[in-house]
């Protein structure tokens, strides 16, 4: 049962959201790490690669695919994440 809260994803479902850093929710995004770095591990290389999650956005895949433990799935998952963003941003601008 401690399994299920000791991670992202449960620190999520315990506290919330706005209680989760940046490094945590890509974490809880890319699900899994690796057997040499844990998922959050490879969040904060690509945070610590890009300065912030703003910089992020716009790079290619390739360019993601640069930080060890992130393949084509995880840089799928990341870019999938900011454009679901962006139509999010687009929507609210035209309501």
């Amino acid at each position: 049962m401690d399994e299920y809260y000791n991670h992202p994803g449960g620190k999520f479902r315990r506290m919330g959201p706005e209680h989760c850093s940046e490094r945590e929710l890509l974490a809880i995004i890319f699900n899994t790490g690796t057997k040499k770095h844990s998922a959050e591990a490879i969040a904060q290389m690509l945070l610590d690669k890009f300065g912030g999650l703003n910089n992020i956005m716009g790079h290619k895949l390739s360019e993601l695919m640069e930080i060890e433990g992130i393949g084509a799935v995880k840089a799928t998952q990341v870019a999938a994440f900011f454009e679901l963003t962006k139509r999010v941003i687009r929507h609210l601008e035209t309501e």
